[in-house]
């Protein structure tokens, strides 16, 4: 997620608008994919595809939530649950998100025990200063060596501050860098608005946003991270992903993404040189979001999200690097450009985003079978991917809108950001007892004064990949915090050798 109000236009560092296929960047995908076919115990959707309706919003329906073939098995809501959070075996990471969090006197990055799914209780909170400076998009597992890491955002850019842990124990975590990037004396030269690991977990690749501030951090060692490699990749850049080798980062830009030969790094040359080999721009979508790399019958492909201009998720031929291709695209109903009056009617007072995708998870990167997507006002929304040429919806599930309560969602950034009329300093200045005593607040002055004065909470934004145990996805929304929701009605069995991938 970055801030909203850029106007996209994908440039080469030469200034030169750029695309393999002219025809390809021009190209606005104009179909949805098929409904899910709701089963028993489903309370669908009231409209378009993806859409939460006014009259739901106006009339209090939509804190029912929508829900097909899936279920809510358990949930900690806590204060919210920030930007992207994460998880790993029973445990849920719960990302920060400053200066909200700081309120209510438990900020800092909550580690949820889900040993019994349905009753998920806090273990404990982690408080170095990258945990309490909000995490935004860093917060990521590595599952090969068991470790935990994030890098301090407060708002929109970070830099110096890193936290990496064991999670052996993955419901106490164990600092394992307690000088370099968590000493505020000693303090890490990079930059961060994303980032994430390299699979094998020696390396970890911090974005910045703008200026396109690309920098590995070696952390084969996790008591001394350092520094290893540093570049300006363009004017921009996002999230990523990065090939099972280690060796190609695919990295998003304003819309697009550009294909960087990061071998040299993963080898640890002396000087490593980081060429750009091949690129990809659209008109369809901005803010490329993240990639997750995948394979089809042994060839190479990525699933690329974009988090603004309805442009859905896309599939990309990546096996010949310099003319990359999409070939599918997933969009959901209220996406398509013949709905974007009621894109825009039922989405208007919810504050910066509408109905875009943000992070997905395959269900695993060989020959996956689905994939799930935080659709941010969508709610969690599931496909089977199977075959990557007829892809369907199967599930969703979009939690209960929770109008009316942004005083008690500190540490959320849809609460936050819904604020009108009251500057977030002002809105901060109110302090701890207000906070405390929000829902006496909103009950004295109702819940309609409430909703103008403070904004519009009702749906919720999820941004998080929803992650794969089993027929269960862990995953965590701004406002309803972390749930774990279960598949239902037989749409959606595991494979046998399961192994969720959400890219680094």
């Amino acid at each position: 997620m970055i801030a909203a109000g850029i106007v996209a236009l994908s440039v080469l560092p030469g200034g030169a608008v750029a695309s393999a296929d002219p025809q390809q960047f021009l190209d606005v995908g104009r179909e949805s994919v098929p409904r899910a076919e709701c089963g028993p115990g489903s309370l669908p959707e009231t409209g378009l595809q993806g859409d939460v309706p006014a009259e739901d919003r106006d009339s209090g329906r939509s804190r029912d939530g929508y829900r097909c073939n899936a279920t809510l098995v358990g949930q900690y809501a806590g204060h919210g649950g920030g930007i992207t959070s994460t998880t790993f075996d029973h445990c849920s990471y719960t990302a920060s998100f400053f200066p909200g969090n700081l309120l209510p006197g438990d900020g800092g990055v909550h580690v949820v025990d889900a040993s019994d799914p349905a009753n998920p209780v806090l273990s404990t909170v982690l408080t170095e200063p990258a945990m309490l400076g909000g995490t935004w998009e860093t917060l990521k597992v590595n599952k090969e060596r068991k470790l935990l890491a994030g890098t301090a955002v407060p708002v929109g850019l970070g830099a110096a501050y890193f936290s990496v842990y064991d999670i052996s124990d993955c419901a106490h975590p164990k600092l394992l860098n307690p000088g370099p990037g968590t000493d505020l004396t000693m303090p890490l030269p990079f930059t961060s608005h994303e980032g994430g690991f390299s699979p094998d977990g020696n390396t970890y690749w911090a974005s910045g946003v703008a200026p396109g501030f690309l920098s590995a951090i070696d952390i084969s060692d996790p008591s001394n991270p350092h520094i290893v490699w540093q570049g300006l990749t363009g004017i921009e850049e996002h999230g990523f992903g990065i090939s099972p080798d280690g060796n190609r980062l695919y990295l998003s830009a304003l819309a697009g993404i550009t294909v960087l030969d990061v071998s040299a790094v993963q080898r640890r040359d002396p000087h490593p040189h980081v060429p750009h080999i091949g690129r990809a721009f659209w008109t369809d979508g901005q803010l490329t979001q993240h990639s997750i790399p995948v394979t089809y019958d042994g060839k190479p492909y990525i699933f690329t999200a974009d988090e603004a201009g309805s442009g859905g998720v896309k599939l990309i031929d990546v096996s010949d690097e310099e003319n990359l291709e999409i070939v599918e695209r997933i969009k959901l109903e209220i996406n398509l450009p013949e709905n974007m009056e009621e894109n825009f009617r039922s989405a208007q007072g919810g504050s910066v985003f509408a109905y875009d995708s943000h992070y997905c998870a395959a269900d695993r990167p060989t020959d996956p079978t689905a994939l799930a997507c935080g659709w941010i006002s969508s709610g969690i929304r599931v496909f089977d991917v199977e075959d990557p040429h007829d892809i369907r919806e199967i599930a969703y599930y979009n939690p209960p809108a929770r109008t009316g309560e942004n005083l008690q969602l500190t540490n959320s950034p849809h609460a936050l950001a819904s604020i009108i009329g009251i500057p977030a300093l002002s809105f901060l200045s109110l302090g701890r007892a207000v906070i405390e005593d929000g829902q006496n607040l909103a009950n004295s002055i109702g819940p309609r004064s409430l909703q103008v004065a403070f904004g519009d909470l009702s749906s919720d934004w999820c941004f998080s990949p929803p992650e794969w145990h089993g027929s269960q996805l862990w995953t965590t929304c701004s406002d309803n915090g972390f749930m774990v929701i279960q598949l239902d009605n037989d749409v959606y069995t595991p494979p046998p050798n399961q192994n969720s991938t959400v890219g680094s």
